[in-house]
């Protein structure tokens, strides 16, 4: 079976559990490092940044993935399992993240310069048609989405 395919199976058997025990997917991942293959599962809480995902949440899912793979042997080769959560600098990653996190910091990194640079911090004022803005200390920026190499939460202390 394909990366892909395994990706999104998993993320098929999850969702029921996610769903009862009041989590979300952030992301799936099935890939080769080094020697080994790991499932990655990131986990988070659907729409709401007053909470955060907990260790616990990290255990329950663990067990229960972990013994649900076992069970049903999709994965034909040995592979590490690691779960966790999206964690508080976490990568935007879709639309409905732009949404979600408008008004909190951010942290840009370009492909290519804009204004000279290609990193950026500010308040995340959101996304349309295609362009990020944010509000730096020089005033408004409009970064095209298809410019942005990486744009993740700030952790502000």
């Amino acid at each position: 079976m394909a990366k892909e395919d395994i990706s999104a199976k998993v993320t098929d058997m999850l969702m029921p559990f996610l769903e009862e025990n009041g989590l979300d997917i952030y992301k799936v991942e099935y890939k080769k490092e080094g020697p080994a293959w790991v499932l990655r599962v990131c986990l988070d809480k659907p729409a709401d940044e007053s909470e955060y995902v907990s260790i616990d949440d990290c255990e329950k899912v663990n067990v229960w993935l972990s013994e649900t793979l076992d069970k049903n042997d999709i994965i034909e080769r040995s592979y590490n399992l690691e779960v966790s959560s999206a964690g508080l600098d976490r990568e935007l990653l879709k639309d409905s993240d732009y949404v979600r996190f408008a008004g909190r910091e951010v942290e840009v990194r370009t492909y290519e310069q804009i204004n000279g640079s290609k990193s950026f911090e500010g308040v995340l004022a959101g996304k349309k048609d295609g362009i990020v803005t944010i509000e730096t200390g020089a005033g408004e920026l409009a970064i095209p989405a298809d410019k942005i190499a990486k744009i993740n939460l700030a952790v502000v202390f």
